[in-house]
């Protein structure tokens, strides 16, 4: 087999799998000189931790993800064991045409078509449930939001209802703007500041604030009432 007219054939073929990542290709070019050790005989037995220090992948989960497509597309048979004490059996099939031994190279469409199904379908399960802990939490990031999110989220600040009513009903008044110009991006950021907002006003409001009481007793109000009805006003000052 000459090694070199195999590679230009398989990267050819990857060339053309969209499905592949950097990490398929890290990972058969690992087990090909793990091949190329054992003289292209096959099968080569091969150690988890090694093809993933040489591969240069992190997680095992991409690991295990990327080893079965690679044998779902056509590159490789894997056959993985369970005991720790014996290493999985991996085939490289030769794409070398001019070799007696080589196989039809090709790529697995059906295999393709149901890899990028379930693929699409884990994305869609997992934008559902981030939607769904969005709307139990109250944290939705659209624009304008649902006023019971703003309730939720003015609660968990220790706001009652009714200040994030004002707050949902002077946005929605003025089309969520901020200062009346810009379209608001975030608006927990809005909130946070209406809440320090009247922190402050409250704040301030009540370090000057009259007392009602003591003013009524420091000056009362002028009234018939207010005058003495028996005093003598003939007698001189």
């Amino acid at each position: 087999m000459n090694y070199i007219k195999h590679l230009n054939a398989v990267f050819n073929h990857m060339d053309q799998n969209l499905a592949l990542s950097a990490h398929h290709i890290s990972l058969y070019l690992a087990l090909f000189r793990r091949w190329n050790k054992n003289f292209f005989q096959n099968p080569i037995i091969v150690v988890r931790d090694e093809l993933m220090k040489t591969s240069r992948i992190g997680s095992v989960n991409t690991y295990t993800k990327c080893l079965k497509q690679l044998d779902q597309f056509g590159y490789i048979q894997y056959k993985p064991s369970f005991n720790r004490n014996i290493g999985s059996q991996i085939h490289l099939f030769i794409f070398d045409k001019g070799c007696e031994l080589a196989v039809s190279p090709f790529i697995n469409k059906t295999n393709y078509l149901l890899i990028q199904r379930d693929e699409k379908l884990n994305d869609e399960i997992l934008n559902q449930n981030s939607m769904a802990k969005n709307d139990m939490s109250g944290y939705g990031l659209d624009i304008p939001p649902s006023e019971d999110h703003i309730k939720i989220y003015f609660s968990e600040k220790g706001f009652p209802p009714i200040e994030a009513e004002k707050f949902f009903n002077y946005y929605q008044s003025n089309g969520w703007l901020v200062g009346g110009k810009s379209k608001m991006k975030d608006w927990k950021a809005a909130a946070r500041n209406w809440i320090l907002n009247q922190q402050r006003f409250n704040g301030r409001s009540t370090s000057y604030r009259p007392n009602p009481k003591a003013k009524n007793e420091s000056s009362p109000k002028l009234g018939s009432t207010q005058f003495r009805q028996d005093k003598d006003y003939d007698t001189p000052l």
